[in-house]
């Protein structure tokens, strides 16, 4: 990587220039940096490398090699290191009110990625690594023109920053209107998700940082495509299974831990309340079902 190109972090939270900055940090030793805030301007945050979460607003997402996150102005965020012992590394890219707005007047394609974080709260853009090679290269170049003299270097600068603003929002409308991924291909692939991880942690902050989108569109995916919320499927799915391991033979308190309820009186309450049978009555009945078919059929062998 071009380490000649970084920049020492400075945690000034207003721009010096009239149009755009960028800046490229590499810290071996990251160090607690700048807490909840909000700015005047556009932020556009490439994430490389550590260990770190973002916060904006009352989203939040583990970030990974490839991610792409868009501030609009005025929204409250932050970056949080969770471990300082792994290199953090970023591009940060600053675009003033007044550069956006031309940028809007050349067409509204530049504002996609703005308006879905603004409006439904998409704040993340994720990107495979050969995509994001290519955005990197892009970046590079910027930064080297803007520290050369070359002629036409101020044309230049502009036209770099609005094709790279440009490949963030196509990049935003590929991954939010199919990522090949449509409404109903991401509902399934939640469910496919629930299926395989029914015992571990599935709440909607989880769930949302899986698949790289927000809560809020996640909620309304589901909400949309089955009429119940994800919170009340996942509970029923899991009764459903918990009855399964009941029939089986499976002890309750072993179905309540394999399928993940941590409490067992809200289990029980929960399994009444679905089936209008409590787990203990499920089993015996169970049990004496399993007695009766053990007797049909051993009076079938033998008669006598």
């Amino acid at each position: 990587m071009k380490k000649n190109l970084t920049t020492t972090y400075d945690d000034r939270q207003y721009m010096e220039s009239l149009d755009f900055e960028l800046y490229y940090y590499h810290d071996t030793k990251p160090v607690t940096r700048t807490g909840l805030h909000t700015h005047k301007y556009y932020e556009f945050y490439f994430f490389l490398e550590g260990h770190a979460e973002a916060q904006v607003q009352q989203e939040h997402y583990m970030l990974s090699y490839g991610d792409i996150l868009i501030v609009p102005p005025g929204i409250t965020h932050g970056i949080f290191v969770h471990d300082f012992d792994i290199p953090y590394r970023r591009f940060d890219l600053w675009v003033s009110k007044q550069t956006f707005s031309e940028m809007l007047k050349q067409g509204s394609d530049y504002g996609y990625a703005v308006n879905m974080a603004l409006q439904e709260a998409r704040h993340v853009i994720h990107t495979d690594r050969i995509t994001f090679n290519s955005i990197l290269s892009k970046l590079f170049y910027i930064i080297e023109e803007n520290k050369s003299a070359r002629f036409g270097r101020e044309c230049q600068l502009r036209l770099s920053v609005s094709e790279l603003v440009l490949t963030v929002n196509r990049l935003a409308f590929e991954q939010f209107n199919d990522r090949r991924i449509t409404q109903d291909v991401l509902y399934q692939n939640i469910c496919d998700y629930i299926e395989h991880n029914i015992d571990e942690d599935l709440s909607l902050d989880n769930i949302a940082n899986h698949f790289f989108l927000s809560k809020f569109y996640i909620s309304h995916v589901f909400k949309d495509n089955i009429g119940i919320s994800l919170h009340k499927y996942i509970a029923k799915k899991r009764l459903q299974l918990c009855r399964d391991a009941i029939l089986s033979g499976e002890s309750m308190s072993e179905a309540c831990n394999n399928y993940g309820f941590d409490d067992y009186s809200n289990f029980y309450r929960a399994f009444k309340k679905e089936f209008g049978i409590s787990p203990r009555e499920l089993a015996k009945s169970a049990k004496l079902n399993t007695s009766d078919a053990y007797k049909t059929q051993k009076n079938l062998m033998d008669p006598d």
